[in-house]
């Protein structure tokens, strides 16, 4: 199956594009506001919308510097030192996941402190949502062709035109993370909530990391991984970055089961 024809450049108006690549950001982060102000609208919380409104530059800030820097790092640090200006060439995609995901955690933790609030408080919101935009970056991979999967013989497998991919088919492993870390991760994030998440702080939280990290550990045995970076013959440089996120969000699960409920969370979302 070949790679479908989609022009990487939404609008063109010559001497500015607009990129599919960051209206799917931009999309994700404005429907994640959009989810989380409905949350608080239906539940009491500590946070309020005004807050939120301010908590979107913060996250937006977090996600880029983040997820630009920890994929230079992280993955292609040779690369990128050697031309170091292509650092900013955000439009020709690299964003990492684990580094958007400590970019966005100092942006919260930095956001509570100046608001005086709970960090759980604001993850938890944040975790909510934050599958939206999980799903809406990796249509933006799929469509960038980049991230491919490995060589299949599938009869979905794709021929990315990318001449990095080899011409040869390959799972289209950016769908497949699509619909797990945003489409799944989401349904379960939400029956949770619906169960009263929210009413014990840093659940939701817990089970966005956790679920995550399952997500993608799961998804890389079809993606296709840097040569330089698998390990004991199978384990990838993306699963062995989620192994301490399943440890972290079962720490989360575990501390929020252990404390009594928040009263003021109890109303249906």
């Amino acid at each position: 199956m070949d790679f479908p024809n989609i022009d990487p450049v939404a609008v063109d108006l010559g001497f500015f594009q607009i990129r599919w690549y960051a209206l799917a950001y931009i999309g994700g982060l404005w429907l994640g506001l959009t989810y989380m102000k409905r949350l608080i609208a239906r539940q009491t919380q500590p946070v309020t919308a005004a807050q939120l409104d301010d908590l979107f530059v913060w996250i937006v800030l977090g996600v880029i510097f983040g997820g630009r820097l920890g994929f230079v790092f992280l993955y292609e640090p040779s690369q990128y030192l050697a031309d170091p200006i292509r650092i900013f060439y955000v439009w020709e995609g690299g964003m990492a996941f684990h580094g958007g995901l400590l970019g966005v955690t100092l942006a919260m933790l930095l956001f509570a402190r100046a608001n005086t609030l709970n960090p759980f408080s604001v993850s938890d919101l944040v975790s909510a949502a934050a599958p939206i935009g999980l799903f809406f970056g990796r249509i933006a991979n799929f469509i960038n062709g980049e991230l491919w999967g490995r060589v299949s013989d599938v009869p979905w497998a794709m021929v990315f035109p990318n001449p990095a991919a080899g011409g040869v088919p390959r799972h289209p492993s950016q769908l497949y993370e699509a619909v797990l870390e945003g489409l799944l991760l989401f349904a379960v994030l939400r029956f949770a909530i619906l169960r009263g998440a929210l009413a014990r702080r840093g659940m939701v939280t817990g089970l966005f990391v956790a679920g995550y990290g399952i997500a993608r550990f799961t998804v890389e045995f079809w993606r296709e991984p840097g040569a330089d970076f698998v390990y004991f013959g199978w384990l990838t440089h993306g699963q062995l970055l989620c192994i301490p996120m399943l440890l972290i969000g079962g720490g989360f699960i575990a501390y929020a089961l252990r404390r009594p409920p928040t009263p003021a969370a109890t109303q249906a979302a």
